[in-house]
């Protein structure tokens, strides 16, 4: 499978506080890898270094060929990033924004159009795209947001938090979106959550991290056959206190 996160040896130091410590994990193309953690973990630490918002202070993430320390200008064309706290402009129309945003990929009419076209299929709001965003429900800005995230056909995807606050019917919706757009269209994404039954739904592969330390990962099916567990929650559990008795 075509490689198109490599992350390597991954470390980020605060002060007398080692954040990340040498992680690394990969991500095939078309694939959906979940990172996931207790808070404080170093999960957001190593989204960020990997988005390119914090430089590492050692190791390297090689995204579709290019480094996160030696080429960040061309990881950014590579990604797109949607954090949790993401917002929309809610004097916008929805309509609007996507085309403000496309504008911000791209400089051609040609493309920033048929970026639009791509994002008002993704984000089925059909009519409401009309509308004001700050008349838009959770799951609508979601839908929306996620489209935008989506529109200029990234390598990868780094989405924290997808469903974040979303009540059940919209977050299933969200996460077939995801898996749609990795199965029929090759996106990779790299998700955080700390919702277990959305990663084990979702995620293809999922990576442990406690305390700045990758601990464990692998498939789903796989995690809970090696740790004798009913459910990735019981996985999770598992791995984070064995880390933390060690």
């Amino acid at each position: 499978m075509e490689k198109i996160l490599e992350v390597r040896e991954l470390s980020k130091q605060y002060s007398k506080v080692l954040a990340a410590d040498k992680v690394s994990f990969d991500i095939g193309k078309g694939e959906i890898f979940a990172l996931i953690g207790p808070n404080g973990a170093g999960k957001t630490t190593t989204i960020r270094m990997i988005s390119t918002l914090l430089t590492p202070t050692s190791g390297d993430a090689v995204v579709a060929g290019h480094s996160v320390v030696n080429a960040p200008d061309k990881v950014r064309q590579c990604i797109t990033y949607l954090p949790d706290e993401a917002g929309a402009y809610k004097t916008m129309t929805g309509m609007a924004y996507l085309k403000f945003m496309a504008g911000l990929f791209t400089s051609d009419k040609t493309t920033a159009d048929s970026y639009v076209k791509r994002a008002c299929e993704i984000c089925g709001l059909g009519d409401r795209l009309r509308d004001k965003i700050g008349s838009y429900s959770r799951g609508m800005i979601r839908k929306l947001l996620l489209a935008r995230a989506v529109m200029p056909r990234p390598k990868l995807a780094i989405l924290d938090e997808p469903t974040s606050g979303l009540d059940v019917l919209n977050a299933i919706e969200i996460r077939k979106m995801i898996k749609s757009l990795a199965r029929e269209e090759g996106t990779s994404f790299l998700l955080s959550s700390h919702n277990m039954l959305e990663i084990e739904f979702v995620s293809d592969r999922v990576g442990i991290i406690s305390n700045g330390h990758l601990m464990v990962t692998g498939e789903t099916a796989e995690l809970k056959q090696r740790y004798s567990a009913a459910n990735l929650e019981e996985v999770f559990e598992r791995v984070v206190l064995e880390n933390e008795v060690h």
